[in-house]
């Protein structure tokens, strides 16, 4: 059964690039309505239509694409008042692009293949730059025949699709990648801090760092913050990623593994949240420590 008809809920930063691809590509959309009217408003005139809640959404779609904040949003939109749960029906595919918690993504994925449906998990990498491009990464969890019917959907708006396994595992594989991305941003903050305390020239340590073995994308990202007051290159907010590092230390606790690292980034973003730069790109973690060291007031 081939897909037609998408439904898009969540159109912020990074779903206002997923649905103008889609759109571009010939599917139909609909996208539910969101406090910021700007995207739906472009999506709408480019031929989306809109709806007021999730059941309406996925009562005219072939597959649901969530992109929302994290768990306690996607089980409002599955199991609250007009939530996707009473749309499901045989064949209706939800794929969740959030950052969520496996364990639950594990209980709704069984919750709607009682109803004949699926729910699969694909959460995505890179920045809204490349959703607009149509070059997101994701990582996808489910049965590989679900998962061959949504490719084409997904190739829409990703050039880089890896499976994980099954239901669960491709928010495991994210949270790691998070856990990594977000520690490499807190090791870069504490350097640059470190360097700026002792009065190194940036410049010179953009290039002799990026030079070598201790590079790392972050970091190249987060120098720019130093030499030109730009945090523009990793648009992902402070209190996402606390949020993020939670869900990963959730996971490693069930495991369990000691989680040293995670935990320590951890408390970083929540004194940088508690501090006022919660809704701050991830970069600003260099203001945060300069602050803390007396560098910035």
């Amino acid at each position: 059964m081939s897909i037609k008809h998408v439904g898009l809920i969540g159109v912020g930063l990074m779903g206002h690039g997923i649905g103008k691809n889609i759109l571009e590509k010939g599917y139909k959309l609909t996208v539910m309505a969101h406090r910021n009217r700007a995207p739906v408003e472009d999506l709408v005139s480019k031929g989306a239509h809109e709806r007021n809640n999730p059941l309406a959404v996925a009562k005219e779609s072939d597959i649901v694409i969530l992109c929302v904040t994290g768990t306690p949003q996607i089980e409002q939109i599955v199991y609250g008042e007009y939530g996707l749960m009473g749309a499901v029906r045989e064949g209706l595919v939800i794929a969740d692009c959030s950052t969520a918690e496996p364990a639950s993504t594990v209980r709704i994925a069984a919750d709607v293949e009682a109803k004949g449906g699926h729910f699969v998990d694909t959460p995505m990498t890179r920045t809204p730059k490349e959703a607009a491009a149509g070059k997101l990464g994701l990582m996808t969890g489910g049965p590989d025949a679900v998962m061959a019917r949504i490719r084409p959907v997904l190739e829409c708006f990703a050039d880089t699709i890896v499976h994980a396994g099954p239901v669960g595992s491709a928010h495991q594989l994210k949270l790691i990648n998070n856990f990594l991305s977000i520690c490499h941003a807190a090791v870069a903050a504490e350097a640059i801090t470190v360097a700026a305390k002792a009065g190194v020239d940036m410049k010179a340590l953009r290039d002799i760092v990026m030079a070598g073995g201790a590079a790392s994308v972050m970091f190249g990202r987060l120098i720019n913050v130093p030499l030109s007051d730009d945090d523009s290159a990793a648009q992902f907010a402070i209190r996402n990623a606390r949020k993020d590092l939670r869900y990963y230390t959730n996971m490693t606790e069930q495991l369990p593994v000691a989680s040293f690292l995670a935990e320590t980034a951890h408390q970083i973003t929540v004194m940088a949240d508690n501090m006022g730069y919660g809704e701050r790109f991830i970069p600003r973690l260099i203001d945060v420590m300069m602050t803390v060291n007396g560098l910035k007031k």
